[in-house]
């Protein structure tokens, strides 16, 4: 992915701004901003991201960038990079067989708007909706990620089938208005009412058949949703979450670490660093106690693991802030504590929950076999769990579930994902 920042310098010292073009995301405040000594350092505590460089050739930042503690090299110039254009030939070109139609949705959360597109199978009749409600970090209504817009090739993949579909913005990115930042899964699912009340105002949507799609994250806030709302029609689960936030985090960072080929002894000091560290956010404590806490969890880890390596341009102290900082967010806490298991246990409604068997960022049998026993607890009879052969998180068919396997798939999402999909909607349409 394309990282742009743009940095000036002020009476004060330095402020910058960050650009992720492939999410169409803009004007993203960095926090802290500071050059001494040809080293840039950008702090983006919010977002979990750090950034330190060193200038050389006067025109070139050789450096790391740093996100939930994992680090990549990243060289910075001033001049844009060519990017190959990768090929997506699931991407539908206009003229759509169907109504594209763009929506401003009131958005009373944020007192502005969430900015989205409507499409509907044509200009008259009474149509069954999909809401799709994407996965985590700052996404448009294309899901767009690494080139792909997953939710732009499901949109008229179901559009075709019958269904209007509306897809859009996350609070504070692109077209609609908020602070991202500092928003959590439980507003972002208030986002996902106001949207479902929106689409019952009007005639050409049968509100009694509005129903969810939710991708990773979205997943999970879906089932939250229906357990509030009880007249939602349907679910689709892709790739969502049955366990608490703290549990698939610990999962997905040994999964993730054994595909990129970390050693056991590192997969050992992650698991044990990041339970110690979730067992106290998820403590009932006041926020300056929870913090004074892990503050000294993070010191006393630094000094007895030899594994914790410390960025030679960071103090012991910048370091145990930036990891503190990272970690208590507050979609961070919200996510650790959230078990959507709960919210499935009072969804009563027609459910879909496909999983690949090589996603290793939401493991498929941890996942599927939680959200099935929270559903029938439930008492829940209509319902569908299904794995996916030789799919990713992204649904695409591949090898090993890398995320390296991503952008340079042309596959945006699996026909055969696609097909479960819409067959199961017909069958409860």
């Amino acid at each position: 992915m394309e990282i742009v920042f743009h940095i000036k310098k002020t009476d004060k010292g330095y402020s910058s701004l960050m650009d992720s073009p492939d999410q169409k995301a803009k004007d993203i405040p960095v926090a802290k901003t500071s050059f001494e000594n040809n080293i840039l350092k950008l702090d983006m505590s919010n977002f979990k991201i750090e950034y330190n460089g060193k200038l050389v050739e006067n025109s070139k930042l050789m450096g790391s960038f740093t996100q939930n503690g994992t680090s990549i090299p990243l060289n910075l110039t001033h001049e844009r990079q060519k990017k190959k254009s990768a090929l997506r030939p699931q991407n539908p070109t206009e003229p759509y067989p169907y109504v594209s139609e763009k929506v401003n949705i009131p958005n009373p959360a944020t007192n502005g708007k969430l900015a989205g597109i409507l499409t509907l199978p044509s200009k008259e009749g009474i149509f069954p909706v999909v809401v799709l409600i994407s996965g985590s970090g700052p996404q448009n209504h294309d899901e767009e990620l690494m080139g792909h817009k997953p939710f732009l090739v499901i949109s008229d993949f179901l559009t075709r089938q019958g269904f209007a579909v509306l897809r859009y913005d996350d609070r504070g990115v692109a077209g609609s208005d908020g602070d991202f930042a500092k928003s959590t899964s439980r507003d972002f699912a208030n986002d996902v009412k106001t949207v479902v009340a929106y689409l019952k105002t009007r005639k050409d949507i049968n509100a009694k058949k509005i129903g969810l799609l939710g991708h990773s994250e979205g997943g999970a806030i879906a089932p939250l949703i229906a357990s509030e709302i009880k007249d939602i029609a349907f679910l689709v689960l892709m790739a969502g979450t049955g366990v608490s936030g703290g549990d698939l985090l610990l999962a997905q960072q040994q999964e993730v670490g054994k595909v990129y080929g970390q050693s056991d002894d590192d997969l050992k000091h992650t698991k044990d660093f990041f339970t110690g560290a979730f067992a106290i956010i998820t403590e009932k404590l006041y926020p300056e106690s929870k913090k004074t806490k892990l503050t000294a969890y993070v010191k006393k880890a630094i000094k007895t693991n030899p594994k914790f390596a410390i960025p030679k341009d960071m103090t012991e102290t910048d370091f145990v802030n930036s990891q503190v900082n990272q970690l208590l967010t507050p979609w961070m806490e919200y996510f650790i504590n959230y078990n959507p298991a709960t919210a499935l246990q009072k969804v009563t409604c027609p459910v879909l929950a496909l999983n690949g068997d090589k996603d290793v960022q939401v493991p498929a049998d941890m996942n599927l076999s939680a959200i099935e026993a929270a559903l029938k607890k439930a008492g829940n009879t209509q319902y569908v769990v299904k794995k996916m052969a030789n799919m990713n998180h992204l649904f695409q068919e591949c090898k090993t579930g890398s995320p390296e396997e991503y952008e340079p798939s042309t596959q945006t999402i699996s026909p055969l994902a696609l097909d479960e999909i819409g067959n199961w909607l017909k069958a409860v349409k």
